[in-house]
Protein backbone atom coordinates (compact mmCIF):
# COMPACT_ATOMS: atom_id res chain seq x y z
CA UNK A 1 0.00 0.00 0.00
CA UNK A 2 2.96 2.65 1.32
CA UNK A 3 4.71 1.95 -1.96
CA UNK A 4 1.70 2.49 -4.25
CA UNK A 5 0.90 5.70 -2.62
CA UNK A 6 4.47 7.02 -2.62
CA UNK A 7 4.38 5.60 -6.49
CA UNK A 8 1.25 8.01 -6.70
CA UNK A 9 2.72 10.93 -4.93
CA UNK A 10 5.89 10.74 -7.37
CA UNK A 11 3.91 10.63 -10.40
CA UNK A 12 1.84 13.72 -9.10
CA UNK A 13 5.29 15.38 -8.68
CA UNK A 14 6.86 14.44 -11.74
CA UNK A 15 3.63 15.95 -14.26
CA UNK A 16 3.10 18.81 -11.61
CA UNK A 17 7.08 19.88 -12.61
CA UNK A 18 6.81 18.68 -16.60
CA UNK A 19 3.64 21.17 -16.94
CA UNK A 20 5.21 23.79 -14.84
CA UNK A 21 7.72 24.04 -17.65
CA UNK A 22 5.66 24.72 -19.95
CA UNK A 23 5.45 27.84 -22.43
CA UNK A 24 2.17 28.62 -22.15
CA UNK A 25 -0.07 29.91 -18.71
CA UNK A 26 -2.94 26.99 -18.95
CA UNK A 27 0.15 23.86 -18.35
CA UNK A 28 1.52 25.77 -15.65
CA UNK A 29 -1.72 26.12 -14.15
CA UNK A 30 -2.62 22.70 -14.41
CA UNK A 31 0.95 21.79 -13.56
CA UNK A 32 0.77 24.32 -9.78
CA UNK A 33 -2.71 22.14 -8.93
CA UNK A 34 -1.00 18.89 -9.49
CA UNK A 35 2.32 19.72 -7.09
CA UNK A 36 -0.55 20.99 -4.48
CA UNK A 37 -2.06 17.81 -4.53
CA UNK A 38 1.24 15.80 -4.07
CA UNK A 39 1.89 18.13 -1.52
CA UNK A 40 -1.40 17.15 0.15
CA UNK A 41 -0.90 13.56 -0.24
CA UNK A 42 2.36 13.96 1.12
CA UNK A 43 1.27 15.60 4.32
CA UNK A 44 -1.44 13.17 4.76
CA UNK A 45 1.10 10.59 4.73
CA UNK A 46 2.82 12.15 7.56
CA UNK A 47 0.01 11.12 10.09
CA UNK A 48 0.61 7.15 8.51
CA UNK A 49 -1.58 5.25 6.85
CA UNK A 50 -4.26 3.35 8.94
CA UNK A 51 -7.46 2.11 8.25
CA UNK A 52 -10.26 1.59 10.78
CA UNK A 53 -9.21 4.01 13.04
CA UNK A 54 -11.02 6.54 14.46
CA UNK A 55 -10.25 10.32 13.82
CA UNK A 56 -11.80 11.28 17.18
CA UNK A 57 -10.54 10.21 20.45
CA UNK A 58 -12.78 7.83 22.25
CA UNK A 59 -14.61 5.70 19.78
CA UNK A 60 -12.01 3.01 19.13
CA UNK A 61 -9.23 2.16 20.94
CA UNK A 62 -6.64 3.20 18.24
CA UNK A 63 -7.26 6.44 16.66
CA UNK A 64 -6.13 8.08 14.01
CA UNK A 65 -3.43 11.46 14.16
CA UNK A 66 -5.80 14.32 13.57
CA UNK A 67 -2.93 16.95 12.58
CA UNK A 68 -2.21 15.79 9.34
CA UNK A 69 -5.89 15.61 8.16
CA UNK A 70 -6.47 19.32 9.67
CA UNK A 71 -3.06 20.38 7.63
CA UNK A 72 -4.32 18.80 4.51
CA UNK A 73 -7.68 20.51 5.11
CA UNK A 74 -6.28 23.74 5.14
CA UNK A 75 -4.05 23.17 2.55
CA UNK A 76 -6.84 22.46 0.09
CA UNK A 77 -8.66 25.89 0.72
CA UNK A 78 -5.42 27.60 0.15
CA UNK A 79 -4.56 25.81 -2.71
CA UNK A 80 -8.11 26.75 -4.12
CA UNK A 81 -7.39 30.12 -3.61
CA UNK A 82 -4.23 30.31 -4.68
CA UNK A 83 -5.41 28.49 -8.31
CA UNK A 84 -7.90 30.96 -8.70
CA UNK A 85 -5.98 33.68 -7.84
CA UNK A 86 -3.16 32.36 -10.94
CA UNK A 87 -5.65 31.89 -12.87
CA UNK A 88 -6.90 35.79 -12.59
CA UNK A 89 -3.42 36.71 -13.56
CA UNK A 90 -3.63 34.45 -15.97
CA UNK A 91 -7.13 35.94 -17.61
CA UNK A 92 -4.95 39.17 -16.96
CA UNK A 93 -1.90 38.97 -18.45
CA UNK A 94 -3.93 37.07 -21.73
CA UNK A 95 -5.64 40.32 -21.83
CA UNK A 96 -2.97 43.02 -21.54
CA UNK A 97 -0.72 41.24 -23.59
CA UNK A 98 -2.81 39.73 -25.97
CA UNK A 99 -1.45 35.71 -25.77
CA UNK A 100 -0.81 33.23 -23.46
CA UNK A 101 2.81 32.61 -23.30
CA UNK A 102 4.74 32.80 -19.88
CA UNK A 103 6.78 35.34 -20.56
CA UNK A 104 4.47 37.36 -22.39
CA UNK A 105 6.52 37.13 -25.82
CA UNK A 106 5.74 34.79 -29.19
CA UNK A 107 8.10 32.55 -30.15
CA UNK A 108 9.79 33.81 -33.34
CA UNK A 109 8.93 30.91 -35.80
CA UNK A 110 10.66 33.02 -38.72
CA UNK A 111 14.69 32.39 -37.07
CA UNK A 112 15.43 30.22 -40.08
CA UNK A 113 14.07 31.93 -42.88
CA UNK A 114 16.79 34.18 -44.47
CA UNK A 115 15.67 37.48 -46.29
CA UNK A 116 14.83 36.02 -49.76
CA UNK A 117 11.97 34.19 -48.15
CA UNK A 118 14.17 31.08 -48.63
CA UNK A 119 15.10 27.74 -46.26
Amino acid sequence: MELLYASCVGVLVFCGVFLILRARTFPVVLGLTMFSYAVNLFLFSAGRLSFNEAAVLGYSAKYADPLPQALVLTAIVIGFAMTAFVVILAIRGRADLGNDHVDGQLPDINNDIDTKGKL
